[in-house]
């Protein structure tokens, strides 16, 4: 290797120019094995944003939940099934209804996902309109069904647990 000027100089040794056959081999096949594990998560957003509306929305029950239990009031899930928005309210002790802010704050369903129907053994079926599902400060929610639809028809089904605030999800729709 020669020094010119402060500067270094790399000669390649004679025979030696380029990839091998077998390095160029891995890169491809690195490549291809890429490309099979990531192509796939872009043809499933549709199905990611049902489920990831159907998450959100169980976890904003279980905060409700969990905050009725905590404050001694009750607090509400209002959905609005015209716009595909959810939202939270408290009872305060005077009896006036009062939206919460941060996690309780209007939460619009992802994508095309929209509300198909909201099942209350107590109150039947809705398929429109708003519906107020109640979360006792006792320890208690109304027992509900929340079916998610996306545009491809694909379904979600939330089963609110009465006594624990939380919702079991299952692939499509079931009904109570």
């Amino acid at each position: 290797m020669g020094l010119a000027a402060g500067s270094l100089t790399i000669r390649p040794r004679p025979g030696q120019s380029g990839f091998t056959l077998l390095e160029l081999g891995v890169v491809i096949t690195l490549l291809a094995l890429f490309s099979l594990l990531t192509i796939p998560l872009f043809g499933g957003t549709r199905a990611n944003k049902l489920a990831y509306s159907a998450r959100c929305l169980n976890g904003t029950i279980k905060y409700l939940f969990n905050e009725a239990a905590l404050t001694g009031r009750e607090h509400r899930l209002i959905c609005n099934l015209d716009r595909g928005t959810y939202s939270a309210r408290v009872l305060e002790a005077d009896g006036e209804v009062v939206p919460l802010s941060g996690i309780g704050r209007e939460t619009e369903l992802a994508g095309d996902v929209r509300f198909r129907d909201l099942q209350m053994p107590d109150r039947g079926t809705f398929t429109t309109g708003e519906v107020t599902v109640r979360i006792h400060p006792a320890g208690w929610v109304e027992e509900t069904s929340v079916h998610l639809e996306d545009g491809s028809g694909n379904a979600l089904t939330l089963h609110v647990m009465p006594l624990t605030g939380t919702a079991e999800i299952f692939e499509g729709y079931k009904t109570l």
